[in-house]
């Protein structure tokens, strides 16, 4: 589904914008690290400071509506560079097994920053990509 510019656009990308929404339709939008495999892109819940009394509101609003969006962009001052990949689908919250490992190891190795997370039992947002699109010049 992805193509080999938007993979490689998104492999480099550093950052992404998670798009949710709760079950009225009430937006929320925070930046995130992510990384994809397949034709499936994994967020982990990390130990950046957060509140512990309520679960975050991402993870609120995929269980009451989990279609997302998740879009990776390049600004510059050059106009001509100006690049983004948006992806969209329903997410699963994965809290525990081989695929919610397998995510944590590849976020590890894409973000150094966490490797030195205790992530083993933080959960992983699995977004099943359905829709990409993008625009711009995807090459970096």
């Amino acid at each position: 589904m992805l193509t080999q510019p938007q993979r490689r656009f998104l492999d480099q990308s550093r950052v992404a914008r998670l798009a949710t929404a709760d079950a009225k339709g009430a937006p929320h939008l925070v930046p995130v690290c992510f990384a994809v495999e397949a034709e499936t892109l994994y967020i982990t819940i990390d130990e950046k400071p957060k509140r512990q009394d309520i679960p975050l509101k991402r993870l609120r609003n995929i269980q009451e509506n989990p279609e997302i969006a998740v879009t990776a962009d390049r600004w510059d001052e050059d106009w001509s560079r100006l690049a983004w990949v948006m992806l969209r689908g329903p997410a699963d919250i994965l809290r525990d097994g081989t695929e919610h490992d397998r995510a944590q190891a590849l976020l590890r190795e894409k973000y150094p920053q966490y490797r030195a997370m205790a992530l083993d039992d933080l959960p992983v947002i699995a977004m099943r990509i359905r829709r990409v699109l993008s625009w711009g010049d995807l090459s970096t």
